[in-house]
């Protein structure tokens, strides 16, 4: 028996998931609206536009170029992982990447990283729950390296015990990034019991064995229904275990692991220098290189929160709060954060649409083309048809 949804059941699910799509959508205008209040309500329009202008725009050349080769590396990391499955050449790796980020910068619900492996299901017929995983992996690499990163950060930089940023009727000061520092690294122990569960051939074999016992279990004697739940649930499951775990195969190749640990740290080096480039040209950002890593860090970890496309609100509050950590004033801190976050993110958006341009992506339509894409690529994989 193959399992494939019903036409009105596929219907009813498009439609709950557009319905989540604008719930979501909504949820991260308000929070990235009082994000934005709270980032800049003490500092008159007036004042920010003078900084802005006072800024020395010289130094976003250099600062863009490096924000963009952090890209090239992560295409390159995304190459390592995607080579055990299947071998690609740079530019079908950087294109999907690219377009992905681009987006996770001007659509909600950060369908870029549903995008990416889409994309690779469509142009290179790797399995969407293979190229899935490698996204996945990238997520786990990143996380892991920020909050070790951070963690540096903290036990050499001097924080005020006694500072303290109102962000509505929450209180951020030294001990909520400690708590959250801890929370992140729980989350990432999680994640990485998940992989290795997945990919160790003994352990994913007890996790299969687990899933096909379920139906006897839960539905006893039943014999019709567990037949039924065999087929379109468990041996479904099962193939989709089975692929994420040739995405997560790097696991078991030390070298590759390395490689791509050290891609992860360049990438979030040379992000952290490009915030640093960029301070040199804003007046008042007197800060060391070390400084500017825990201002991209904290960035990093309020941008994690559901926000409108392109993370704005977020990115400023987190901004605002983590340079007042280091006596910048309010002024400063909002313009450099404002200023900052445009240069980060405009080239990924350019440079993203020039690739969705070259491998024949309408960046309109995706969010349509991605919930068909997945229905197809969930009914291959599980041996289902239309």
């Amino acid at each position: 028996m193959k399992f494939w949804p019903t036409w009105k059941t596929r219907a009813y699910l498009v439609e709950d998931m557009k319905k989540n799509i604008t719930i979501s959508f909504l949820v991260g205008i308000i929070i990235s609206a009082a994000a934005l209040y709270f980032a800049f309500r003490n500092v008159p329009l007036k004042a920010l536009l003078r900084y802005l202008a006072s800024i020395n725009y010289l130094w976003t050349i250099p600062a863009i170029i490096v924000g963009l080769f952090t890209f090239v590396l992560r295409a390159y990391r995304w190459q390592v992982m995607l080579a055990a499955v299947q071998k690609l050449n740079f530019w079908r790796v950087f294109h999907p990447l690219m377009t992905g980020f681009m987006l996770n910068c001007t659509f909600p619900w950060r369908i870029g990283e549903l995008a990416r492996p889409i994309i690779l299901k469509k142009k290179e017929n790797i399995p969407f729950s293979t190229a899935l995983a490698t996204v996945a992996a990238e997520r786990v690499l990143d996380v892991s390296s920020l909050i070790i990163f951070f963690t540096i950060v903290l036990a050499n930089l001097q924080i005020d015990p006694g500072l303290s940023m109102t962000f509505g009727s929450h209180k951020l000061n030294s001990e909520t990034l400690i708590a959250i520092n801890k929370g992140m690294m729980m989350m990432c122990l999680i994640l990485i019991t998940g992989i290795v569960i997945v990919t160790v051939d003994k352990s994913r074999g007890v996790l299969k064995g687990l899933i096909l016992r379920l139906p006897a279990l839960l539905l006893g004697s039943r014999m019709t229904l567990r037949e039924k739940s065999e087929q379109t649930l468990c041996r479904p499951l099962i193939r989709i275990i089975d692929n994420f775990a040739a995405g997560f195969s790097l696991v078991k190749e030390p070298k590759k692991i390395l490689t791509c640990l050290i891609l992860t740290f360049l990438v979030w080096f040379l992000s952290a220098f490009s915030y640093y480039v960029m301070s040199l040209g804003c007046p008042g950002i007197d800060l060391t290189f070390l400084e500017i890593s825990a201002v991209m860090i904290i960035i990093c970890f309020f941008i994690a929160l559901p926000s409108v496309p392109g993370f704005w609100g977020l990115w400023e509050a987190g901004g605002v709060f983590a340079l007042s950590i280091f006596g910048v004033s309010a002024k400063e801190a909002a313009g450099f954060t404002l200023a900052n976050h445009a240069v980060q993110m405009f080239p990924v958006i350019i440079v993203g649409f020039v690739s969705a341009v070259l491998i024949g992506i309408n960046v309109w339509r995706i969010s349509h083309e991605i919930k068909d894409t997945e229905w197809q690529s969930v009914a291959c994989e599980t041996g289902g048809e239309k």
